[in-house]
């Protein structure tokens, strides 16, 4: 392969991994659980600290219950840095990630600022995590809620849902729920 040929081959890899990452920050965001689970090869593993340690399957099993106390999610992915060696891969992407969380005695916002620890592997031609980690560097916490989906700022606009009712799903085409 030509020094030409193996730097294509290197930034087709690393967009690969890229629109991964966004494809998961989708699926977080819609509870798209389906979609989720085609980011993570099989045996993958991961670490979302208190709310889960271990097969990153058994995690997504466990997202429904999760996320049901999330009236939003919006997962934000700023720098991005990418390691490659061959089929192999390190990414360290940092995110900044809004939840708003519903409780019984009231909606509290929760936004965090940290990074994804990733490793990933191309099996068959396509990139997936085989462990992803994540690392909070810091946590803003607004207790009741300061989300307010009425303002008139944003009057008649769409107003997006973590489900399939969201617009995007009836103002897109080619985006459909649980593909990749």
């Amino acid at each position: 392969m030509s020094d030409l040929d193996s730097k294509i081959q290197e930034i087709l890899d690393k967009e690969s991994i890229r629109e991964l990452v966004y494809t998961y920050c989708r699926a977080a965001d819609r509870h798209d659980n389906k979609l989720m689970r085609s980011l993570y090869h099989e045996d993958a593993y991961d670490d979302h600290g208190s709310f889960f340690k271990g097969k990153a399957m058994e995690f997504i099993d466990l997202l429904p219950e999760i996320q049901k106390s999330m009236g939003i999610l919006h997962h934000n992915v700023t720098t991005h840095n990418i390691k490659l060696d061959g089929d192999i891969a390190e990414g360290e992407t940092y995110i900044i990630a809004f939840h708003q969380v519903l409780t019984e005695e009231g909606d509290y916002d929760v936004l965090i600022g940290g990074r994804y620890f990733d490793k990933y592997e191309k099996r068959h031609n396509v990139w997936k995590f085989s462990s992803r980690a994540v690392d909070a560097d810091w946590v803003y916490v607004s207790d009741p809620s300061k989300v307010d989906l009425i303002h008139p700022m944003i009057q008649g606009a769409k107003i997006g849902t973590p489900n399939k009712e969201d617009p995007s799903y009836e103002y897109f085409q080619l985006f459909k729920r649980g593909i990749r």
